[in-house]
């Protein structure tokens, strides 16, 4: 590691008028507009950097005192109480942020689960420089004001006398390392905001406002840091004709009166297909038909639900004479039978 003052040409004890005309002798010689010698842009960079470092009155100083030699209060405090401060460089890479996405299903899917393709915006890692932050064939250097350590101690007066802070080095933010020549395709940020597909497997029976955990499927972190987590909120659309309660699948079967009366055997369309459903005569207005096994796929455990038919009786709206004149015949068959007050408990389950 190359020492400041010697890329300078300057005594330590350099005024900063002298440190200054001769950065700017060396960036005159050495600019790549003027010089076209090979080193010559390692050689200004290396010129810039340690003016940048000396040219400041408080990193030359904590460049001077060696960045993190010293002893100071929580050091004691560490050695008496056990303090469990981070000690050391931090690590540069950082793990990526959380995502809350929403995936929209229709009933069919939500029941029997279904392969979806979602496509996002998110960061994905920098294939320039695959998460290094460096321009390909560069690497990242000490920092010459902590030295490596990551933090900076500085020596204040106190109530307490002479005490010694550490904070986290303001040059390279903690991390102990510097990057001269970083990525120019990602800015130094080991990634770069992408469209990619996202391959989802929605298991079956998943529910309305149901939230799913995918671990690692989120961005890219600083860096090159390990990818977040996506958690997927599923959307079901409304269904026209069923209805979820459970695990179970409703929906109203419409009779006409004379069937409910008579009883019939008639084929519905479910979501697995034709099924056959028998009502037997007498039906009410209310009831409800079971056929098992063709509700909802059970997100936890085996088999499934089953799908409840609600029985709605249809009364005619108009009737012929023919037929009012068949309704008062069934009536006169049915003398005891007569308007009256029933009980308050209401049938059906929807």
């Amino acid at each position: 590691m190359s020492d400041h003052y010697e890329v300078l040409g300057v005594a330590r004890d350099a005024t900063e008028d002298q440190i200054k005309k001769a950065y700017r002798k060396l960036a005159r010689e050495l600019h790549p507009d003027i010089n076209p010698a090979k080193d010559a842009q390692e050689r200004f960079k290396l010129v810039t950097h340690a003016y940048e470092v000396l040219s400041d009155s408080s990193t030359r100083a904590s460049y001077d005192g060696g960045g993190n030699e010293g002893f100071g209060i929580g050091d004691i405090f560490d050695s008496f109480f056990g303090g469990g401060g981070q000690r050391g460089p931090q690590s540069r890479s950082q793990r990526g942020q959380d995502a809350l996405l929403r995936v929209d299903l229709d009933l069919k899917e939500a029941v029997f689960g279904a392969n979806k393709v979602l496509t996002i915006d998110t960061a994905v890692l920098c294939e320039e420089c695959k998460g290094s932050c460096c321009r390909p064939g560069t690497s990242a250097q000490t920092c010459d004001i902590c030295r490596g350590s990551g933090q900076i101690q500085r020596q204040v007066q106190s109530f307490m006398g002479a005490m010694v802070t550490t904070a986290p080095c303001g040059t390279c933010r903690g991390t102990g390392q510097v990057i001269p020549d970083p990525c120019v395709e990602c800015r130094a940020q080991g990634r770069v905001r992408a469209s990619r597909d996202l391959d989802l497997n929605i298991p079956a029976g998943v529910s309305d406002g149901l939230r799913l955990h995918l671990p690692g499927q989120g961005e890219v972190g600083f860096g090159g840091g390990p990818s977040g987590d996506i958690y997927l909120e599923v959307s079901v659309r409304a269904d026209p004709i069923f209805g979820r309660d459970g695990d179970n699948l409703v929906a109203v079967l419409e009779v006409p009166i004379a069937d409910a009366a008579l009883g019939f055997e008639t084929e519905i369309e479910t979501l697995d297909g034709p099924s056959l459903v028998t009502v037997k005569a007498g039906a009410q207005h209310g009831d409800v038909i079971t056929l098992k096994g063709l509700g909802s796929n059970k997100l936890r455990g085996r088999g499934r639900g089953d799908l409840l038919l609600q029985l709605k009786i249809l009364t005619p709206n108009r009737i012929d004479g023919k037929q009012k004149d068949l309704f008062k015949k069934l009536k006169a068959l049915h003398k005891d039978d007569s308007p009256r007050l029933g009980s308050r408990r209401a049938r059906g389950r929807f």
